[in-house]
């Protein structure tokens, strides 16, 4: 077979061209570092690098909810110890104000300087995030959620609480009804209450109920939806009766017993002590307690009773043990919602390490799909050049195989 000349000539400047091109793309591997740079290269290297990069892209944008709920939580719990401040200074003014030598003056001193904690307790639980909305809110307030009206103050934001991605669910706000307005009642198991002179129709003068403690846990109201209620038949002689909380003028008697004050009364596994000298006709009932109080309102009928004048020793005494059986339920409900605070954000530590390290193995998964071995390829980029080089002599000779290389004297 006969080669010419020209087949020669162009087979090596092909050849030269493969080789060019080849030494080209691995000088590119080599600046960029990347081995695969366009899925053409390895199909399957490529999904692998793109699943991986997803995955990466999620867990930053996951770590942006975690932040942003970080900074929220954080607000919420410094906002939630502000008012646990002023609910204990509060109950200073309270335990003041139960000093029996004072004058209704120097209790409507105390009152005023509640009245002055309560308003600054509703700018803490009307507290903006900086960003526009609200960190009581729940679930969204475009307006301050607490609102204080004629009838007190109500909660115009929506109940609940907004959440990150479910790969977090974080909180991104904390409700606010359930931290101020909805603590539970009496000492958090049940209420005792004085219930007024059924003989009478006055208030109770002479005695007073405290709020009571739990003696056995496995005996409290045995009948659900019930109540019990302390009647004095004489100054020294009781009667306990149950009724149904939905019809209170339904009564059972329970038991009787002769009063003694400073003896506890025990009932369904109950204990109050009744102080004073009560009368015949007084009665102080006992029921459930319920998610039900709200702070605003506590505070406000406090400072209500101790401006009020003229009220006996008794009277005083029942106001002020039932405002701070109210402030000390109150603070237990802030007391838990700064808890939760706090739980989250030992939460969100612990979720910000998961996110690490599943975002640190995403990328080491990217890596290992399209990243280039330097070493190798440094010694490719080495052969091909060697090559190249190889092509190029190649090429020179070529070129000299012409006739008048021969005929040129």
């Amino acid at each position: 077979m006969r080669i010419t000349t020209a087949n020669t000539y162009a087979t090596t400047i092909n050849n030269l061209q493969l080789r060019q091109q080849d030494l080209s793309d691995a000088q590119t591997r080599l600046s960029s570092g990347k081995r695969v740079l366009m899925p053409s290269d390895d199909p399957a290297a490529a999904a692998r690098a793109e699943r991986a990069l997803a995955a990466e892209l999620r867990s930053e944008a996951s770590q942006r909810s975690v932040d942003a709920s970080k900074v929220l939580m954080t607000q919420a719990e410094s906002a939630l110890g502000d008012a646990n401040e002023l609910l204990s200074q509060v109950r200073e003014a309270l335990v003041a104000a139960g000093n029996a030598s004072y004058t209704d003056a120097n209790r409507a001193i105390q009152a005023n300087k509640i009245q002055g904690l309560r308003d600054q307790l509703l700018q803490v639980a009307n507290r903006s995030d900086g960003a526009g909305t609200y960190l009581f809110g729940g679930q969204g307030a475009n307006q301050a959620p607490f609102v204080d009206t004629p009838a007190g103050v109500v909660f115009r934001g929506v109940s609940g609480q907004t959440q990150t991605d479910a790969d977090t669910s974080l909180p991104l706000s904390t409700d606010g009804n359930a931290a101020w307005l909805s603590s539970r009642t009496g000492n958090g198991v049940f209420v005792t209450r004085a219930a007024g002179n059924n003989v009478t129709n006055q208030p109770v003068s002479g005695a007073w109920i405290d709020p009571g403690s739990v003696s056995d846990p496995s005996q409290l109201f045995p009948v659900a939806d019930t109540g019990y209620r302390i009647r004095f038949t004489s100054a020294t002689d009781y009667t306990v009766e149950s009724f149904p909380l939905a019809t209170p003028n339904v009564t059972t008697t329970e038991s009787t017993g002769t009063f003694a004050s400073g003896r506890a009364i025990t009932l369904h596994g109950t204990r109050v002590n009744i102080a004073g000298a009560p009368a015949a006709g007084d009665q102080f009932e006992i029921t459930p307690s319920t998610p039900t109080l709200n702070l605003f309102t506590a505070l406000d009928q406090a400072v209500a009773n101790l401006k009020q004048p003229g009220l006996t020793g008794s009277q005083r005494a029942q106001g002020t043990s039932d405002a701070l059986r109210n402030v000390d339920a109150s603070l237990a409900g802030l007391s838990a919602a700064r808890s939760a605070a706090g739980d989250v954000l030992n939460s969100i530590d612990m979720v910000t390490s998961r996110l690490s390290a599943q975002k640190l193995d995403a990328q080491t998964q990217r890596s290992n799909a399209e990243d280039l071995d330097l070493v190798q390829a440094l010694s490719d980029f080495q052969n091909k050049q060697s090559g190249y080089d190889a092509a190029l002599k190649s090429y020179s000779a070529v070129q000299k195989l012409s006739l008048f290389q021969y005929i040129n004297p």
